[in-house]
């Protein structure tokens, strides 16, 4: 599918259009239906936000708006229900980021069970490797999810393992996020829902492998026919892509509960903007929908916003993966190089700043993916762009992708493997 990035279609994808149409078809939205239900009893019950026990009195349900010391406003107005068989506390933010939540775990296993069902009947198809990525697409929201099951909703020793892993991911500290639990609920939210956008991607091409009698599924293209070293390779970069772009990106809500945004500091902004906002924001398109943004390069990368968008590409990918002197290294805008420096015990007159984290898994994992992968990828899409998006849908830039020679060369396409 070559739809332009900022097209009509574009807002089918947000909107899971496939995703819903395929469930409504299927007539098994109540089955969505009945597995958010189940998750959300499931993440109240591990959170804390509904206990079993047997109380004496009635029934009552109170309403609270704040607390006296003005702490955590994001969970008010708090609802508490009180009942012989147990109680009921939904905080108002929790509350609303667990049905959201919730809501995408039952979109995502309820496809998930019906390519499961339809990949059980097709089982001596000759290319079943196709529907077996899209049960495991399918599994993914879910899969995310569980790994943070209640840490929206309360600070209980099940959601422990979950506030580690987010705050690793996101740069924070688990003493923090336990202070701002709203972040918890922003970071579930935004991990299950780009997780339904790549499932969205992943039925369009493989819907039709098991609904050939869908008129939903009567047109496509792009279907993949065969995995070779370049397909598994490009695959492999989109995932390391979207996962370090979605923590980087989040990493910024996760610093605005220790760094009011009215009071940072230009540096700080550019940081956000620059290092967080467009690389990440970069690496998230570019790993869901490389073709969609190729697409798009032809007519706009040529012009001068693209140009200034590729220099702004540049300047985050040096700040990320080079060094940054001072005094703006004092400023917020730091990088690897910085953090490197301030590891050695480097002082700060030569720009040396101290990593986030301690040596270890998290200084690891934000090195790696966070600062150099989107580092090398920001600068060679800013360069190379044409090539790169090429590379990651697996196709042949042409002369039509783009007009100067930076941006592509005059080959013939090859044969597509992968849609997106």
């Amino acid at each position: 599918m070559s739809e332009h990035i900022w097209g009509g279609p574009t807002v089918g994808l947000l909107t899971l259009r496939d995703v819903r149409g395929y469930l409504r078809r299927s007539h098994s939205v109540g089955l969505a239906v009945f597995i958010g239900v189940a998750y959300a009893l499931a993440a109240m019950l591990a959170g804390g936000m509904l206990v079993l026990a047997r109380y004496p009195g009635g029934y009552s349900v109170d309403f609270l708006w704040g607390n006296a010391l003005g702490l955590q406003p994001w969970n008010y107005p708090l609802v508490l229900i009180e009942a012989p068989w147990g109680f009921v506390i939904l905080p108002f933010f929790a509350t609303v980021s667990m049905v959201a939540v919730a809501a995408g775990v039952g979109l995502g296993m309820a496809v998930a069970i019906l390519l499961s069902v339809q990949l059980v009947r097709r089982r001596r198809s000759p290319a079943p490797g196709p529907a077996t990525t899209g049960a495991l697409a399918g599994l993914t929201p879910a899969m995310i999810t569980l790994v943070t099951l209640g840490a929206c909703c309360s600070t209980t020793a099940a959601a422990t393992a979950g506030i580690g892993l987010v705050a690793q991911a996101s740069g924070s500290s688990a003493s923090n996020l336990l202070l701002n639990n709203w972040f918890l609920g922003v970071f579930q939210v935004a991990i299950v829902y780009v997780a339904l956008i790549a499932q969205e991607l992943l039925l369009r091409m493989y819907g039709r492998l098991f609904a050939t009698d869908d008129p939903g599924f009567a047109t496509g293209t792009g279907i993949a026919t065969r995995l070779d070293r370049h397909t598994l390779a490009a695959g492999a970069l989109r995932i390391a892509l979207l996962a370090a772009g979605i923590t980087w990106v989040l990493t910024v809500v996760a610093e605005w509960t220790t760094v009011p945004p009215g009071t940072a500091s230009v540096g700080l902004w550019f940081n956000w903007l620059i290092e967080h906002w467009l690389v990440g924001g970069m690496a998230i398109v570019v790993a869901l929908s490389p073709r969609s943004v190729l697409a798009a390069v032809g007519t706009w990368a040529t012009k001068s916003t693209g140009y200034l968008a590729r220099c702004l590409l540049v300047v985050g990918a040096w700040a990320l993966g080079g060094w940054v002197p001072p005094p703006f290294s004092a400023m917020g805008v730091e990088g690897f190089g910085n953090e490197a420096l301030g590891l050695v015990g480097a002082p700060a007159s030569v720009g040396a700043v101290p990593p986030v984290f301690p040596p270890g898994v998290g200084l690891a994992f934000q090195w790696t993916f966070q600062y150099l992968l989107l580092a090398v990828f920001a600068g060679a899409l800013a360069v190379y762009p044409a090539r790169v998006l090429s590379w990651l849908s697996n196709r042949t830039p042409t002369p039509e992708v783009g007009r100067s020679p930076s941006l592509a060369t005059t080959t013939t396409p090859a044969p597509l493997t992968v849609s997106r």
